[in-house]
């Protein structure tokens, strides 16, 4: 074989050798090739960090079993749950409490943390609630119908006028021309029903889902007339809160489709 052919031989052989290194290099571990199943895969950071809820007396037990869930499905965060009368929320709101989300049982409360200016984006209504009765489990007054409550000697406890199942109330007063004389009047919700399992009370005005929650410790007796007032519960960030994301989450958990089914189950309707 002549020089110059051995010497072609040679450098066919050489690129040959190269090539065939360049294909195996690409389909190593750790290749940026396109076939690379890991190219461009990146983790979204754990969700960590405290959120702060205020939420109205009505979503005790709700609220409760969501931010149970919340936690399980996120292990680095906790939830610290506040729950009162809607308006003494927005008090201790526009006072300073250190709150990152609101869920109001109406939106007029809301409203007055938005006007504030003190609401981070719109809120986000996400349920709504109407008023039932309830009585003790032997029904000592025979209360069966809303003007029964309006009848002499019949010791009644309402929620107070600022408060929204107060308000709720007084609606339902002025559509049925009725006029309750209650005993006492309570800041929240919670407030009345514990006066009637206590004994303190023949019956108390309350959203449907408080007598569901309560068992049998109550009777509930419900009336047409609650049509009339049917309060649409809002969410919201607060808008000072300094764990944005953690609201943002928590929202989307209570608005999202396993919130609805925990509401919806605890005899919360849909706005």
């Amino acid at each position: 074989m002549s020089t110059h052919r051995r010497l072609a031989t040679a450098l066919l052989a050489a690129g040959a050798l190269t090539a065939a290194l360049a294909g195996c290099a690409s389909g190593a571990p750790g290749a940026t090739g396109s076939g690379s199943s890991t190219a461009g895969a990146s983790t979204a950071p754990a969700l960590t960090g405290t959120v702060t809820v205020f939420a109205a007396a009505s979503l005790k037990s709700t609220f409760t079993q969501l931010a149970s869930d919340f936690e399980a499905k996120h292990p680095g965060a906790k939830v610290t749950l506040n729950f009162a009368g809607s308006s003494d929320l927005v008090t201790q709101i526009t006072q300073g409490a250190p709150a990152d989300v609101f869920a109001s049982a109406d939106t007029k409360n809301m409203a007055k943390l938005t006007d504030a200016k003190l609401v981070d984006g719109a809120p986000v209504n996400f349920a709504t609630n109407v008023l039932e009765i309830a009585v003790p489990p032997s029904n000592p007054a025979s209360i069966s119908a809303f003007a029964d409550l309006a009848k002499p000697g019949v010791k009644v406890v309402v929620c107070a006028p600022q408060v929204p199942c107060g308000a709720a109330t007084e609606t339902v007063e002025k559509a049925t021309g009725t006029t309750l004389t209650p005993v006492s009047e309570e800041s929240s919700v919670t407030d009345v029903l514990g006066k009637v399992t206590s004994g303190e009370a023949d019956a108390g005005l309350v959203y449907v889902t408080d007598v569901k929650t309560a068992g049998d410790k109550v009777k509930g007796i419900p009336f047409a007339e609650s049509d009339q007032a049917v309060n649409t519960y809002p969410i919201a960030a607060v808008g000072t809160s300094k764990n944005k994301e953690q609201a943002a989450a928590f929202i989307a958990a209570v608005t999202g489709s396993e919130g609805k089914k925990v509401l919806s189950d605890a005899g919360f309707g849909t706005p």
